[in-house]
């Protein structure tokens, strides 16, 4: 494992809401959840899914704050054991109460086990995979794409299309047609279409792990538009009496970032919250002192963001 950083210091959520949930987060961490998706948040995004390794600051950080807080749990579209791979995971000290929920929650990896549990394939979607080479085929067909069976999903990405944007609008509705003949769900995001089980999202899966913990406090980071569910989930958790704090890392889907309490530039920023979290949770035990937190500094360069657009 490599070794953490120095924290940097604890940014301020830009909202009421954000700043009781990070509070009582460090208040009471043994009673908290942090969630957080993988791709974008913990792992920046790449052209090949297969090569979207976690930051080398993520696990060092995820080291740091699973054993202070009541869990950490990955919530992914991705198969469970995939992650489990590309985030390394697998063995590593101090991530006994990291759980990864892939596949939107329906499959499960718990590190202290090491066991994997998963669902059978749910119907229509065995249907849905053999007839997308002729739906794909019937809307021309975009050179440039590639498809990425999930298993218990799968998705469609046109970011290494020759028009990525045009290949995006150009597919939206036939797949949407597609999944609806199957009785199945539409997800965009970022330049990718994923075909899934309805009833199966990041805010069910959330509802479900914070209702199992008995978590009195909860984190949901997330970057794209499949992590909106989980959005209305801590929402939902906060009207239940459940205090949250959402982030948002970057700010390329505004529907998101427009709704954070914090936003943070990408998964390097991430990775650093979580580990100035994890400090300021053993210094406040130390001392008397209260946490000490401060604005972040946006970094240098175009398109980057450290303060949350929300309300």
């Amino acid at each position: 494992m490599a070794s953490p950083a120095r924290p940097s210091p604890l940014p301020l959520p830009d909202t009421a809401a954000g700043r009781e949930g990070l509070e009582t987060l460090l208040a009471r961490p043994a009673e908290a959840v942090v969630g957080l998706d993988f791709d974008g948040t913990l792992a920046p995004i790449v052209a090949d899914p297969d090569r979207a390794g976690a930051h080398p600051d993520a696990v060092p950080a995820l080291a740091q704050l699973a054993p202070l807080v009541r869990s950490v749990a990955v919530i992914t579209g991705r198969p469970a054991e995939k992650a489990v791979l590309l985030g390394g995971f697998a063995d590593e000290p101090g991530l006994g109460h990291l759980t990864v929920l892939g596949h939107y929650g329906a499959q499960r990896w718990d590190a202290a086990t090491g066991q994997l549990h998963t669902p059978e394939t749910p119907p229509g979607l065995a249907a849905a995979r053999a007839e997308l080479p002729a739906v794909l085929a019937d809307a021309g067909d975009p050179p440039g794409l590639w498809t990425e069976d999930k298993g218990q999903a799968f998705a469609v990405h046109t970011r290494r299309a020759e028009d990525p944007e045009g290949a995006f609008a150009t597919l939206r509705g036939p797949l949407a047609a597609l999944a609806e003949r199957h009785g199945l769900h539409l997800e965009p995001g970022r330049l990718v279409l994923e075909i899934r089980p309805r009833g199966i999202d990041k805010g069910v899966a959330l509802i479900h792990y914070v209702q199992e913990t008995d978590a009195r406090a909860v984190l949901y980071a997330g970057d794209d538009l499949g992590d909106l569910a989980a959005y209305d989930a801590v929402d939902r958790l906060r009207g239940e009496g459940v205090p949250g704090l959402l982030v948002c890392s970057g700010d390329e889907v505004p529907e998101l970032a427009s709704r954070a309490d914090l936003v943070v530039p990408g998964p390097g920023q991430v990775a650093a919250l979580l580990a100035a979290l994890a400090e300021t949770i053993r210094r406040t035990r130390c001392g008397p002192a209260g946490p000490v937190v401060s604005r972040p500094v946006p970094p240098a360069g175009p398109g980057t963001s450290a303060g949350a657009a929300g309300p």
